[in-house]
């Protein structure tokens, strides 16, 4: 009988632990949160904004990001409700003090800690802690992807982490623009990173540095190829193949960016820079969209039926 009321008393502690929430309860709670996020993070969060304004081409996508998150988390709501009552978990409350603190070590503290990314680890921790604490363990194997894509395509990523690992892109978008645009019928010299277009016997330089290495390109079509093949593939190695295509697809355009940006640039050098070369990047997204969605028929009618509808990938 001991080992019944004990039982029955766990059982009671845990319902009273439980928290069964309405659609309209969780509505206000995520209102409520994300007022308190965006006081307590607004130094990061205006970045992020003056980033994704400012370059709209390379940082646009950061404020999509957030929304796909919340697809992401739309789309397990059957299983998230399914774990109601939440069983919340007080374990949360040490990710959540420590981003915090880190976050604020970052605001108030040394110099060289208020930078962009260093800042977004305080965030992630917060974040993360705080669906941990509200909705439970449970819910957390459908909360973690959405924290994580959130945290890894959402935000700008600095010139140093740029510049480190953009030196071979710009060299082979720059050896791609200049055989793009010779096959068209232009007088191209290439010169490192610099191309000279040369029109009528004027040269038109264009560098490729400024004319983006495909990096920034590359963030964006990486987040667009993990929405495709989380959404649409269930295979483990569809889904990287897809992640992976993002690649060449990326360098692709970049090289169809750089060549417009070229030929433009023999008309009036300034088209070459200033907002008409964001604008020219920009516009390059949509058809680079299409060439994705391509990709990912390819792969889902040829590679995932090949291979027994990928249940085995």
């Amino acid at each position: 009988m001991s080992i019944d009321a004990t039982t029955s008393g766990q059982d009671g502690a845990r319902s009273a632990a439980a928290i069964s929430l309405s659609r309209p309860v969780i509505i206000a709670c995520a209102a409520v949160v994300i007022l308190l996020y965006g006081i307590l993070f607004e130094d990061f969060l205006a970045q992020q904004w003056r980033f994704a304004i400012a370059l709209p081409s390379d940082w646009g996508h950061t404020l999509i990001i957030p929304f796909v998150s919340a697809y992401f988390v739309w789309l397990n709501r059957k299983e998230l409700t399914a774990l109601q009552p939440f069983v919340p978990s007080w374990w949360g409350l040490a990710p959540i003090s420590l981003g915090v603190g880190w976050y604020s070590l970052c605001v108030f503290g040394p110099k060289p800690l208020f930078h962009h990314n260093v800042m977004s680890v305080g965030i992630l921790l917060t974040v993360a802690g705080s669906a941990w604490l509200l909705f439970g363990s449970a819910a957390m194997r459908w909360l973690t992807f959405p924290i994580l894509y959130w945290w890894v395509f959402g935000q700008t990523l600095s010139e140093v982490v740029m510049n480190r690992v953009t030196f071979q892109l710009q060299d082979i978008s720059a050896i791609g623009a200049q055989f793009l645009l010779t096959a068209v019928g232009n007088d191209v010299d290439r010169s490192g990173n610099t191309l000279v277009v040369w029109s009528d016997g004027v040269p038109h330089p264009l560098n490729v540095a400024e004319a983006c290495s495909g990096m920034r390109m590359l963030v964006a079509f990486l987040a667009l190829g993990v929405f495709l093949a989380r959404t649409n593939l269930t295979g483990v190695w569809s889904r990287v193949i897809l992640t992976l295509a993002g690649l060449p697809v990326a360098l692709g355009v970049n090289v169809l960016r750089i060549a417009t940006t070229g030929v433009f640039a023999m008309f009036d050098q300034n088209f070459a820079d200033g907002e008409f070369h964001e604008l020219i990047g920009f516009v390059w997204l949509l058809p680079g969209l299409f060439i994705y969605m391509g990709v990912l028929w390819i792969v889902r009618n040829f590679f995932v039926r090949a291979t027994g509808a990928g249940d085995a990938l």
